[in-house]
């Protein structure tokens, strides 16, 4: 078989570089954080198993995390330090789709919360025993049949008793039903977080958090109702549909915190504000969260990349003048697969941003790093679904396999975009909020691209951050346009795609910083030189993007934009040599991903899978 190979190099070259790549890829943490976590998918419980009905599937995701849970630590150990919960969401789904989100929701909400709101509380030893030793997993009700993305409306009630010291659980309507919560396998163990509304002496005091004991070994506890969800494409998971019919959960099941009290006569008196500020105190966890989702999406599109640039340099195809050759060597592919391999990157490094950020404000998430969060989480799982969809079509009909991974990358990317937040509403609610912030300093000034060679870094930050400011400016303006009688919302509506494009393109401004940043700190000259042209193709092809808007503000001229095709078409042959050491910066390997195409020899390890015997 015809490999398509890079130049040679010097003997040790490859792995210095991907070495290099690694720490920078892992922002200098990989061994203490990540080397064990990856150590434990090599475990045959993560081999392939072909053939399983959807609830099979979903049964070996619970007994995959409850491998994982036994080799990595308990909840509360993993919680405590969220760089290590960030990683325990990047790798699993390389493996198992469906894990991430069983690991996600006990880990990071369920105990999370009991964590912040909960923490010193020895009345809760028995369920937050069962939760750390996973005797029982933690499904998190918030989201009703109803009521998606305004969570703080829901209608979930929780009325307290004062004589009785209990509260009575209950599902007032149709609307009210928990919805895609993990509570269709009713013979494993479930203690939940319910978010209800606390209502008390005749006053609805807005959303808690509850815990409450919902299945046993015995099935779903009285009162607790539950049906399936309808399939989900790859993800076996028992999503469902969850009502109470007046389930009494005792006082200890309230997650209080320091959001309210009880007197000594039973009265409950909220604290800390109004019923908003109580119930975005009682969302602790949705931050880091939105972390989790991006550090998924992320690993999920660095291994579809690997996947697929090993399979096209074995991928046979005719070519003109020559009977055959890998399908790397089009520069069509290249450009596809390379541009996948910049983005991967880009988003590597602007996660690594956010979540400095998030560990060096210790909890504390101001409204600077909400908005890095949720813009971190809205565009990386926005380009990995562009990312991991374009390596599913370049690798044609083997992409279509579970067996190599990327179709189910697909499924994960659906869920993704939605979870912790719809991106849109996520999005469109940062920009509102960067609009209302007032600017420091003075605008900058045009860039000149004219006086700048178009590959020059310093011209790329430039016109993001010139587009960003622009945008930002034409937002407010129309929206505090007085000549124009109408709502707040009609102004709203206006402008709200304008600052949409605001927001986004501060990502991906902050991303090539990053970028340019991490080219700084590699120390092995291939690392250099294979970052920096990743950097510019990543930022040029953003810029391509918009190439009209830059041209008619004239801060590049029209042989620039016409030359930008040609100029990123350029970039593939010099990142050709150093593509195999870059995909392997993600430290992925053949035997870790077990998909067929990414085998050394992808025709035997297909036919082992599909079980070929062609005649001799």
């Amino acid at each position: 078989m015809t490999i398509a190979t890079a130049p040679t190099r010097a003997p040790g070259a490859h792995e210095r570089t991907a070495a290099d790549l690694v720490r920078l890829v892992y922002d200098g943490d990989y061994e203490r954080v990540h080397a064990d976590i990856r150590a434990t998918l090599f475990d045959p419980v993560f081999d392939p198993r072909p053939g399983l009905t959807m609830d099979e599937a979903g049964k070996l995701a619970y007994e995959r995390s409850r491998f994982l849970h036994a080799e990595l630590g308990r909840p509360s150990a993993v919680v405590a330090d969220p760089a290590r919960l960030f990683a325990l969401a990047e790798w699993p789904s390389v493996l198992d789709v469906s894990v991430f989100s069983l690991l996600m929701v006990h880990y990071n909400l369920t105990f999370g919360t009991v964590a912040d709101h909960g923490a010193g509380r020895t009345d809760l030893d028995d369920l937050v025993g069962d939760l750390d030793s996973l005797a029982a997993f933690g499904p998190y009700m918030a989201t009703e049949l109803g009521y998606g993305n305004n969570v703080a409306a829901l209608r979930t009630e929780a009325v307290y008793d004062r004589e009785s010291g209990t509260f009575t659980l209950n599902t007032p309507d149709a609307l009210a039903q928990k919805y895609m919560s993990y509570s269709g396998f009713a013979d494993i163990p479930k203690v939940a977080v319910v978010l209800a509304r606390l209502k008390a002496d005749g006053k609805d005091h807005g959303v808690y958090p509850f815990l409450v004991r919902i299945s046993d070994e015995n099935g779903l506890r009285p009162g607790v109702h539950a049906a399936p969800c309808p399939e989900k494409p790859v993800q076996g998971l028992d999503n469902g549909v969850t009502w109470f019919d007046h389930v009494p959960v005792p006082r200890r099941g309230l997650l209080l915190g320091d959001m309210g009290e009880f007197t000594e006569d039973g009265t409950f008196r909220p604290t800390g504000g109004n019923a908003r500020r109580r119930f975005l105190r009682s969302m602790t966890r949705i931050q880091p969260g939105r972390l989790c989702v991006s550090s998924s999406a992320i690993g999920a599109g660095r291994a579809s990349v690997y996947i697929a640039l090993r399979y096209a340099r074995q991928r046979l195809v005719n070519a003109p003048g020559r009977k055959e050759m890998p399908v790397i060597e089009y520069r069509s592919h290249q450009l596809a697969v390379f541009t996948a391999l910049s983005t991967v990157y880009a988003m590597s490094f602007l996660l690594n941003r956010g979540k400095r950020a998030y560990l060096a404000a210790a909890g504390a998430v101001d409204a600077e790093l909400n908005s890095l969060i949720a813009i971190t989480k809205a565009l990386s799982t926005w380009q990995m679904t562009d990312v991991i969809t374009a390596m599913r079509e370049r690798c044609g009909a083997q992409g279509m396999f579970s067996a190599n991974r990327i179709a189910d990358y697909v499924s994960l990317l659906q869920g993704l975009v939605t979870a912790e937040g719809d991106n849109k509403v996520l999005l469109a609610t940062t920009a509102a909020q960067l609009l209302a912030t007032e600017e420091t300093g003075p605008a900058p000034a045009p860039p000149d691209g004219a006086a700048h060679d178009i590959l020059d870094p310093a011209l790329h930050r430039a016109l993001l951050g010139y587009r960003e400011r622009a945008l930002r400016e034409s937002a407010r303006s129309a929206m505090h346009d007085d000549t124009v009688e109408r709502t707040y919302l009609d102004a709203w509506n206006g402008t709200m795609n304008t600052a949409l494009a605001m927001a986004r393109t501060r990502g991906v401004r902050l991303a090539v910083e990053e970028f340019h940043a991490a080219v700084e700190r590699a120390e092995d000259a291939d690392a250099t030189n294979g970052l920096a042209l990743l950097a510019a193709l990543y930022a040029l092809t953003e810029i391509h993007r918009d190439a009209g808007w830059y041209l008619a503000r004239g801060v590049l001229t029209a042989a620039q934009v016409e030359r930008l095709p040609a100029t990123l078409d350029e970039l593939c042959p010099r990142i050709l040599p150093l593509a195999d050491a870059l995909a392997d910066g993600f430290a992925l390997t053949p035997e870790l991903v077990r998909a067929p195409i990414a085998a050394d020899d992808y025709v035997a390890a297909f036919g082992a899978v599909a079980d070929t015997r062609p005649e001799r």
